[in-house]
């Protein structure tokens, strides 16, 4: 099965495919193709989830997990979204863990553009209303908000980077609204 999600991300149709932008201060790249999952769990499937995942499922507000190219984002009390940069088949890993959740496979959905640089935090905050400044939104942050009109999910990765999640639908308004918020951060 791995293969078959392996053979399938080679071969999707990307929405961002050849995507770069920005300015000095704040460059901007499609990510690159990754599995996806919308997984819900109450608190007593925790542990095996996790166990299933190869990470801790983060339980605090805002907070994520990352380990080998898959992270966990924390999305409300029950809700996580998991991203896997490998490939891997997501939904066979948590199908394993033997204890009841509720799991999406979200791959063919989403996309994420990586805002990168020194100007990186002004041009997410071009479009998006909130605190992004470190000792707010530190390393490994992560919150589903708002960036102009559209819903995203928004994770710092590095003290410059973040990685903006959208739905596909949305990805021209979205990589457009950065652009524009990158060259502004330039001057």
């Amino acid at each position: 099965m791995a293969d078959l999600i392996g053979a399938d991300l080679a071969t999707r149709t990307l929405p961002l495919a050849g995507f770069h932008g920005g300015s000095g201060a704040a460059t901007l790249s499609a990510a690159a193709p990754a599995t996806r999952l919308s997984l819900r769990a109450k608190p007593d499937a925790v542990s095996a989830l996790s166990l299933a995942l190869g990470l801790s499922l983060p339980m605090k507000a805002k907070s994520s997990a990352s380990a080998h190219g898959r992270h966990a984002l924390w999305l409300g009390p029950d809700e996580w979204l998991i991203i896997d940069e490998n490939g891997a088949d997501l939904m066979t890993a948590v199908a394993s863990s033997g204890v009841l959740h509720s799991a999406t496979d979200i791959s063919h959905r989403n996309t994420a553009v990586i805002v990168k640089g020194p100007g990186a935090e002004v041009a997410v905050n071009g479009g998006c209303p909130q605190d992004l400044s470190l000792a707010v939104f530190p390393v490994g942050a992560c919150s589903r908000t708002v960036l102009g009109k559209a819903e995203v999910v928004l994770f710092r990765t590095a003290e410059d980077t973040f990685r903006v999640e959208c739905w596909r639908s949305f990805s021209p308004y979205v990589s457009g609204l950065l652009s524009e918020a990158a060259e502004d951060a330039g001057n």
